[in-house]
């Protein structure tokens, strides 16, 4: 059971369900925002920015997914690691691909500019001050500087919700596998929701 109350839609602010429209998803595809719900000024600012990080997305859907992954493996957040988004899979995201992320440095089915992107979440998500000039110069060698600030921005909003996430343990809608409190992967898992 969540450790924060969750908000059934008909209870948000009316702003915050014409912005969402939660009616249109499952309870797994509201996520958070039945918890956010309870602040709706932040609620809708949250979902602004979340929605400005994928429309103006210049990196590729399936390098975002395999950070996203790979940093919720780390917060343990179990929605975000049960939950494959569609234009990622449309990308090429599938599950031999997610398999990859248990030692992504070894993988080859994962370009050079996804392993430096992994890298840098990973790194974002565990010992962020061991960041170096020396990862930034790496991220150069695949990625623009738009495109550096953009997967920063992304990668802090992965690391920062999904801890929050992790901590409110709102796992009642998950696959079985994602329920319990010991610690797990998004690879190998056999009931993964697409949205």
């Amino acid at each position: 059971m969540s450790r924060v109350e969750t908000l059934p839609p008909e209870a948000w602010d009316p702003r915050l369900r014409a912005a969402v429209r939660p009616e249109a998803l499952t309870d797994l595809e509201q996520g958070l925002m039945r918890i956010f719900a309870h602040c709706p000024e932040q609620a809708l600012g949250l979902a602004a920015f979340g929605g400005a990080l994928k429309r103006g997305r210049r990196l590729p859907e399936r390098l975002v997914e395999l950070v996203r992954l790979r940093i919720a493996f780390h917060n343990q957040c179990r929605s975000c690691m049960a939950i494959r988004y569609r234009d990622a899979v449309a990308d090429g995201v599938d599950e031999a691909l997610v398999c990859a992320l248990e030692r992504p440095e070894e993988a080859p089915d994962l370009t050079p500019a996804e392993k430096a992107a992994i890298r840098y979440g990973e790194k974002l998500a565990t010992d962020h001050l061991a960041i170096t000039e020396a990862d930034y110069d790496g991220l150069r060698e695949h990625f623009t500087e738009a495109e550096i600030v953009e997967l920063g921005m992304t990668a802090a909003f992965f690391v920062g919700f999904g801890r929050l996430g992790a901590t409110w343990h709102m796992v009642e809608e998950l696959p079985e596998a994602f329920r319990g409190t010991q610690r797990i992967a998004p690879w190998g898992e056999a009931s993964i929701e697409v949205r």
